[in-house]
């Protein structure tokens, strides 16, 4: 436990770090280029979300390599929840005359209506990281191309890790997302379905939203209900964090094994002493540049390129150890 309370002060600061962000921002990266150079806007979830600033940094340093092919527009909300704020910013891109959107959707359904809107402006629409539900884009006639991981192969990966030689009767809690995001449901999918081939018990299935504060919060009531708890498997690290803050809150006096998804800088410390087991890295600073790829491909030719399948990899102390 002395190794958890060690990292509280930290997960506090990056929680603090995250409460200065605007409620929403926007730049242009806008290097070279020439008055026909087509402009793509890169529409993000929460800024205050370390992966989607390396998302940004990512789509920026693309940008500056290639400025003679495309500007960019890079907004991201304050909050992942705030499904009306990023509807908003899609809105402003079609009306600031954008020629392409790439978004990581807040919800996969939610943000149908105003792609579609954007579609029948003429802009081309790429999602990434957090797949549309296919039914709504169907009601919608709408062919968006997705470009991202098998988010319940993730879950399934650090779930199966976290969970090998623990006993049959380890109970286990599940801090999932938004429960309508895509990407929330296959995470929480994958997890139970690591949780039944070990055989073992989901305990608790409990939204925090994303959220760091949120899952120190509902992790707390998890911990009071369940004092015999065992695993906590958190579907993105902010809430692997808030997860540890709390654990070290509690004084347990026997090991929580917490694991997370995203493989954010402020999870190694952890990943490194044993308070987070694992994490899976999904590459998000590549997903904006496979997104603007994809837009820059049907600019220049008009045909919608197929879905693509990004690459995984588990991140646990050997993986610092080898490097």
């Amino acid at each position: 436990m002395n190794k958890v309370r060690t990292m509280l002060l930290a997960i506090a600061l990056m929680g603090l770090l995250a409460c200065g962000f605007e409620e929403s921002t926007s730049s242009l990266v806008d290097s070279a280029g020439t008055a026909d150079t087509p402009r793509i806007a890169l529409v993000m979830k929460s800024l205050a979300n370390e992966f989607f600033v390396n998302m940004a940094n990512g789509a920026e340093t693309h940008q500056l390599a290639h400025a003679d092919q495309y500007k960019l527009v890079v907004n991201g909300i304050r909050n992942e929840s705030d499904l009306a704020q990023q509807v908003a910013l899609v809105d402003q891109m079609i009306s600031s005359g954008v020629d392409a959107i790439v978004i990581a959707p807040a919800d996969s359904r939610a943000l149908v209506p105003a792609l579609s809107r954007a579609a029948a402006a003429g802009i081309a629409v790429i999602n990434i990281d957090n797949r549309l539900e296919p039914s709504v884009l169907a009601e919608y006639d709408l062919q968006i191309p997705f470009i991202g991981p098998s988010n319940l192969e993730g879950a399934r990966m650090v779930g199966d890790y976290a969970l090998q030689n623990l006993p049959a009767s380890s109970q286990v809690a599940i801090l999932e997302g938004i429960p309508s995001a895509f990407n929330s449901i296959e995470r929480r999918t994958g997890f139970e379905q690591a949780v039944s081939a070990a055989g073992m018990e989901v305990v608790s299935l409990q939204s925090a939203d994303w959220d760091q504060t949120r899952s120190a919060q509902v992790t707390s009531a998890i911990l009071s209900q369940f004092p015999d708890l065992d695993v906590i498997l958190a579907a993105n690290d902010n809430m692997a964090l808030g997860a540890a803050s709390a654990l070290g809150m509690a004084g347990f006096d026997h090991p929580v094994i917490i694991a997370g998804f995203d493989n954010i800088t402020a999870i190694h410390p952890l990943i490194e002493s044993g308070v987070v087991i694992a994490t899976v890295d999904q590459f998000g600073d590549q997903l904006a540049v496979f997104g603007i790829e994809y837009a820059l491909e049907i600019l220049a030719n008009g045909i919608i390129p197929a879905d693509r399948e990004t690459p995984l990899e588990l991140i646990t102390a050997q993986s610092f150890q080898a490097n």
